[in-house]
C-alpha cells in the first residue's frame, strides 16, 4: 500500500541529531516499508504524484465544465416544468410560441426545458415551444397556430392573438353590454359603434360678452364629430324585475356602475339612459405596451400592414353608444 508522503516530517528534524534526521527521512519516503529507498520506492512516489495530479486535473475540468453550464443556462435561459411552479415565476402579458430550434435540441442543459424566457427591447417575454403548449395549461384564441398573443385583460390564463387582439376586445364587450341590458330587465336595447373623426386643425368659435364693456373672445370647439357609425346590436325584450349582473370587461365602468345602481334602486325606477363608452377605457393593451412590442416585432424583423401602438392610438377614438329602455 502507498504511503502518503509526510513532507512535514521531512522538515520537522531540525535540531535533531544526524542520524535522527536520516531516519526520519526514510521513514517519509519508504513507501514499502522494507527500510530502504531503493527504485520501488521511486516509483510509488511517482505514482502517487501522478494520482494527485490527476485528481487536481479532475477537479479543475468539473470546475470548468460547471461553469460552462452555467453561462449556458444564463445565455439560452431555459423554462423547465417545474419552474412554472416557482414563486418568482410569472407569465408576463406579452408572449410568444415558437418552434424548438436546434440549439436547445442539442444543448445538455436544456433536455426537457418547455420554452425560454428573453429580454427584449425593456420587455420580457415568455416564448413557449409549440411541442409543450399543454404544460403551461392556457388557452389560447382564436387558435394555437399563431406566434405572438397578448393576455385577455380579464383573464391571465387566456391569450389573444396580437392580430385578433382588438377585434376581440370588441366582440367580448359588446356582447357583456347585450347580457347586461337581459339581466336588468331591459326592453329595448341598442349598441352603436362610432370612431371619432381625425382632426388636423382646431375650429375657433368667436363669441361676444357684454357687459360693461364688450369682449371678443376665442375658444375652441369641443364638439366632437363621428364617422364609421354602425349599429353592432339591437334587441327587444319582454322586460322583468332586474337581476345583480355578473360583468368582467366593463365591471370597472362608471357608467355602467352607475346605470346598475339606478336600475337596482327600487324607490326610483329608471326608464331610459344613453350615454358613450370610451373602447380604450377597457382594452387591456396601453399605447405605451403596445410601442415596446412594436420594437420587439421591429428587432425580430417581423412585419405587417400597421402597428400594434397605431392601433391602440385609434382605440382611443373609439366609443360604443349604449341606449337602454326599461
Amino acid at each position: 500500500m502507498k504511503k502518503k508522503i509526510d513532507f512535514g516530517a521531512l522538515v520537522g528534524g531540525v535540531g535533531k541529531t544526524a542520524k535522527d534526521m536520516l531516519d526520519t527521512a526514510l521513514q517519509a519516503v519508504d513507501q514499502n516499508d522494507d527500510g530502504k529507498f531503493n527504485l520501488a520506492d521511486v516509483t510509488a512516489i511517482a505514482g502517487t504524484v501522478s494520482d494527485a495530479v490527476q485528481k487536481s486535473t479532475q477537479s479543475l475540468k468539473e470546475t470548468a465544465g460547471e461553469k460552462a453550464r452555467t453561462l449556458e443556462l444564463k445565455s439560452l435561459q431555459p423554462i423547465f416544468p417545474d419552474s412554472l411552479s416557482d414563486a418568482n415565476f410569472l407569465m408576463p402579458k406579452f408572449i410568444r410560441v415558437v418552434d424548438r430550434d436546434k440549439k436547445y435540441i442539442e444543448s445538455e442543459v436544456c433536455q426537457g426545458s418547455i420554452g425560454y424566457n428573453s429580454d427584449q427591447k425593456g420587455l420580457h417575454i415568455v416564448n413557449i415551444f409549440k411541442d409543450s403548449l399543454d404544460s403551461f395549461g392556457l388557452a389560447f384564441y382564436p387558435d394555437h397556430e399563431q406566434e405572438f398573443y397578448y393576455v385577455d385583460p380579464c383573464d391571465r390564463d387566456r391569450y389573444i392573438s396580437l392580430d385578433e387582439y382588438f377585434a376581440y376586445i370588441k366582440i367580448v364587450r359588446i356582447n357583456e353590454l347585450k347580457k347586461l341590458a337581459q339581466d336588468l330587465g331591459a326592453k329595448h336595447f341598442k349598441v352603436t359603434y362610432m370612431e371619432e373623426q381625425i382632426a388636423f386643425s382646431e375650429n375657433k368659435v368667436k363669441a361676444n360678452a357684454k357687459g360693461p364693456a364688450t369682449i371678443d373672445a376665442s375658444h375652441n370647439s369641443i364638439e366632437k364629430k363621428f364617422t364609421n357609425i354602425k349599429i353592432e346590436s339591437e334587441s327587444d325584450f319582454p322586460g322583468h324585475p332586474p337581476i345583480k349582473p355578473q360583468l368582467k370587461y366593463m365591471q370597472r365602468d362608471p357608467s355602467i356602475q352607475n346605470l346598475i345602481a339606478l336600475r337596482m334602486d327600487e324607490s326610483s325606477p329608471l326608464l331610459h339612459e344613453k350615454f358613450m363608452l370610451k373602447l380604450s377605457n377597457s382594452s387591456g393593451l396601453k399605447e405605451t405596451d403596445a410601442v415596446k412590442i412594436d420594437a420587439v416585432l421591429k428587432g425580430l424583423k417581423v412585419s405587417g400592414n400597421a402597428t400594434v401602438a397605431s392601433e391602440a392610438k385609434n382605440e382611443a377614438r373609439r366609443y360604443l353608444e349604449y341606449e337602454i329602455e326599461f
